[in-house]
């Protein structure tokens, strides 16, 4: 299962916004014979391309063979046929599987397609694992809203500005990893504020890869022409985002803003907080990380400190 994951990471670029998928089939000796990943949407998934790569001489070997999959192979017709249907014709006689595909064509439905055809399936090996590969995937479906990220740049003594005036506290090296999460990344927010007083392009000119969509939170200015400031707003946000395929979301606002998202703990999944050595005298201070914020790991480049935390 973990060389799953290895492979389904190489369609982090290409396979949204289906998700990341990793498959491996091992003969009954314990032999790999075959292995793929979910290349680009549109295209065979995993489970296609892991068949295609078994050798002739080895065809054969199929009939008894275990499949290693990330994600539970899909049991409808969209693009391409469904995987359970390949997996029941090639004769597999086992397969494992990471986690349940939360999509509700699928939901459960090729597991059980796979064991009404009499093929024993083990489902939840490195479950967490799995999830994370597709966190954003599995949010979008299960949620009906964005993954969403929050990030914010703080000095040494707590503040976001200097005096309330903009400061770069980011060195270039950790200004080109933000522009590197952009790119994986398909929107990007800020508040008015940030938007009228510092003009962010929010673009990813140091990183290549697409543009994240840009979002600006202002009542003289609605995201959609149905937004209605008179009520909460990141609620109509999300519905928006996710009629229009969104799966995850960047947050890069003012301290204002990533205080709306924070004031409730289902409106956000992962923060990213950067802390340079510099000081300032005063300005405005930097949010306060939320007590569910559960640390995940810690980085250092030229001085600056970048944390990452999960929602516990």
């Amino acid at each position: 299962m973990r060389r799953c994951l290895q492979l389904a990471l190489n369609g982090m670029r290409n396979a949204k916004p289906n998700p990341m998928v990793g498959a491996v089939i091992v003969s009954g000796t314990g032999r790999i014979i075959g292995e793929g990943y979910h290349v680009r949407c549109g295209e065979g998934h995993a489970e296609v391309n892991a068949f295609a790569s078994v050798s002739s001489e080895d065809e054969a070997l199929l009939k008894g063979a275990t499949m290693y999959v990330s994600l539970e192979p899909c049991s409808h017709y969209g693009r391409t046929p469904p995987c359970a249907d390949l997996i029941i014709s090639k004769g597999v006689r086992r397969v494992v599987v990471g986690c349940i595909d939360p999509f509700a064509k699928v939901k459960g439905r090729g597991i059980q397609k796979l064991r009404d055809a009499g093929i024993d399936v083990t489902v939840g090996v490195l479950e967490d694992e799995c999830r994370r590969l597709n966190r954003r995937f599995i949010t979008y479906n299960e949620k009906k809203r964005p993954y969403v990220t929050i990030k914010w740049c703080r000095t040494a003594n707590g503040f976001i500005d200097d005096n309330f005036r903009p400061v770069m506290l980011s060195t270039p090296f950790t200004q080109t990893l933000c522009h590197k999460l952009r790119a994986e990344t398909d929107a990007i927010l800020v508040g008015r504020v940030t938007d009228e007083r510092d003009h962010p392009r929010l673009n990813t000119r140091l990183w290549n890869g697409p543009d994240p969509l840009r979002v600006v939170i202002d009542r003289n200015r609605p995201f959609c022409p149905e937004a209605d400031f008179s009520r909460p707003v990141i609620p109509q946000l999300f519905d928006w985002l996710h009629a229009k395929g969104i799966q995850s979301l960047l947050v890069e606002g003012g301290a204002c803003t990533i205080e709306s998202f924070l004031g409730n703990n289902d409106w956000w999944d992962e923060l990213r907080v950067e802390t340079s050595p510099k000081t300032v005298t005063g300005g405005t201070h930097a949010p306060h990380l939320p007590d569910i914020a559960r640390p995940e790991h810690r980085e250092e480049y030229d001085g600056n400190v970048i944390e990452w935390f999960r929602r516990r």
